[in-house]
């Protein structure tokens, strides 16, 4: 994503695009360390990578992702959008610091591969210095310099370095225009900027990667940004142009000279979303060369985890069981022989610090990438790698990170590093699957209709299992739920009590569910009775209906702002549809909610 560290203006809707799809403090323990974790520029001893030989490069995609280890991106820096005032005359390393981070130095850099870092991804938004608007795609010598200088740091620490094309103010969505000259325009300038970055670093270390976009690739050809209107494109085209982009991408790349005909090329995936990329739809592009593509997603499931401050806790057998699954469904590539980046993911908080159940998170993901043979690259922006200090935020994760470099599996076969980490998988979702649902009154069942309140506040930090799968430890830790087992038609409350954890600030998004109410109660519907805010009536604002979004949970939108229209499955208990609205509880944020009670009645098809 663009918008990692959670303080530049487009936050709010940066979290209101992911929703359309996309805490408490720790202890002292987690404060900031002050101890001079990095060792000086001198003392590190560079080792040449097996891909550089007189040969060429050697390596396999497969190959190469073990080499790279753990990695960490150079986030808000290089790809910090300020085209105008670039082209006014600011200078690069002024430019690098507009989203708030430091000037980037060969002692970060150094810092970060001494802290047990393999691998730098390196976002860059190359239109920054290029006046494109007037049909001149040359990138700024200043630039250029600026990127070549961080490359090298990075390559003389002896990391894997992957530079792209990162969001770079959105110009992508010149590809879903409606008009055909406009999307002529933005191929041209795509097969320029990469002609020019891969003549100008044609003769680097096979450890330099090139990545043909960030999370571009998808939906996103549609934005808006620089055309004035959103694109055309329905799915099938994106997935089509994805295609096409990413097939002009290695083309260009193997039609330069020096080492590009056979450098390692990193494929952006569909949105770089999980399940869209394993859609049949995507297709990695042919190659002239032998086993050299890899591919890029991101993982920041669950948003409501990852990305906001609503949910403050991770580890119960759903959340291992989601990621787990993802990353089995996504091994579908490696089976091919393609190595697989997670180029992006992290636990974020609004004001930085160490979100609680971080270490477990990131542990499994890891465990999950040496099992499958994945690069996972650490989402940074300054939260754990301080680049002014040059020190670590948080000692446990230091340790982890440390515990996975690449130095500390050389040697250990293959083989030896998957069971390892297989068995790990094992016993953390075997704890999980102990201590998840201990203090939980009614648990998930395939068998079992369960009826629960989905909520989210307006300011993103009271959270209580959003979304069609009924997860009551998928909350903000302190709310106290009332759910409901449906046996048939009847009359049924619920309610969220958030007088241990501090009210919840208006409504982002709320729901009524019923988990598999669609397979067990086919055709019912549900009426709202009452619903009580602080324990004083709310008059809705609409009339109710019933629908499911996956035909297995059947639903109830109290506020949902992504719904503008009655859907074609709506259902209403006399069958009038006049005045439904998925927004029937409008809560201002400055509406502070203790407590959300509501009774419902639910009726038999007729």
């Amino acid at each position: 994503m663009r918008l990692h560290n959670f303080t530049k203006p487009a936050l709010t809707a940066a979290l209101a695009c992911v929703m359309a799809l996309t805490g408490c403090q720790k202890s002292d323990e987690n404060k900031e360390s002050t101890s001079d974790q990095t060792t000086s520029a001198a003392e590190q001893v560079n080792t040449p990578s097996d891909a550089d030989t007189s040969e060429g490069n050697t390596m396999t995609s497969l190959e190469v992702i073990r080499e790279m280890g753990n990695g960490i991106n150079l986030g808000n820096t290089l790809e910090a959008y300020n085209h105008q005032a670039y082209l006014s005359g600011s200078s690069p390393t002024l430019a690098e610091t507009s989203w708030g981070q430091p000037t980037t130095t060969q002692e970060m850099i150094q810092g970060m591969k001494n802290a047990g870092f393999d691998t730098i991804r390196i976002p860059i938004a190359w239109t920054n210095g290029m006046n494109f608007e007037s049909g001149d795609y040359t990138i700024d010598s200043r630039l250029m310099d600026r990127v070549d200088e961080v490359v090298n740091w990075a390559l003389d620490a002896d990391m894997y370095v992957i530079i792209n094309d990162h969001w770079d103010g959105g110009w992508w969505g010149m590809f879903g225009s409606a008009d055909q000259a406009v999307r002529d325009q933005a191929m041209e300038m795509y097969k320029s900027m990469w002609t020019q970055i891969g003549e100008h670093f044609a003769d680097s270390s096979y450890k330099l990667i090139f990545e043909g976009a960030n999370e571009e690739l998808g939906d996103r050809l549609n934005d808006k940004n620089i055309t004035g209107s959103k694109g055309v494109l329905n799915e099938n085209e994106c997935y089509e142009t994805a295609n096409l982009i990413n097939s002009e991408f290695v083309k260009t790349i193997r039609s330069l000279g020096g080492k590009n005909a056979d450098r390692f090329l990193l494929v952006a995936g569909y949105n770089t979303d999980i399940t869209k990329t394993c859609d049949d739809r995507f297709v990695m592009p042919e190659d002239t060369a032998d086993s050299k593509l890899l591919l890029s997603v991101h993982y920041y499931t669950p948003w409501d985890y990852c990305g906001t401050d609503g949910v403050n806790q991770w580890g119960s057998s759903g959340d291992y069981d989601e990621m787990n699954g993802l990353f089995k469904k996504l091994s579908k590539f490696s089976e091919q022989g393609y190595g697989v980046v997670i180029g992006e993911y992290a636990v974020m908080k609004k004001n930085g610090g160490i979100k609680e159940d971080t270490d477990l998170f990131y542990s499994n993901l890891m465990d999950n990438c040496d099992l499958y043979d994945f690069c996972p690259v650490l989402w940074d922006c300054s939260n754990f790698y301080k680049r002014i200090t040059n020190t670590l935020a948080d000692d446990t994760l230091a340790e982890l990170f440390s515990s996975r470099a690449y130095s500390k599996q050389e040697g250990i076969s293959v083989e030896e590093i998957k069971a390892a980490a297989q068995t790990r998988l094992e016993e953390s979702y075997n704890f999980a699957m102990e201590e998840s649902f201990a203090d939980v009154e009614l648990l998930p069942s395939d068998d079992a209709a369960i009826a629960w309140i989905m909520y989210q506040s307006a300011d993103y930090t009271k959270s209580y299992s959003v979304g069609d799968s009924y997860d009551p430890t998928n909350k903000t830790k302190g709310i106290k739920e009332k759910n409901a087992l449906i046996t048939g038609e009847g009359t049924y409350t619920v309610s969220l009590d958030f007088s241990e954890c501090g009210s919840a600030k208006g409504v982002a998004f709320a729901a009524l569910g019923i988990s598999n109410g669609e397979d067990l109660f086919p055709g019912y519907t549900i009426s709202i009775d009452k619903i009580l805010i602080n324990n004083s009536p709310y008059q809705l604002d609409g009339k109710e209906y019933t629908s499911s979004d996956d035909e297995h949970c059947t639903r109830v939108n109290l506020y949902n702002a992504w719904v503008s229209s009655v859907p074609d499955d709506a259902r209403t208990p006399d069958g009038d549809l006049t005045d439904c609205s998925a927004q029937i509880m409008a809560l201002g944020d400055k509406t502070f909610v203790e407590s959300i009670t509501i009774t419902f009645t639910v009726h038999a098809p007729n």
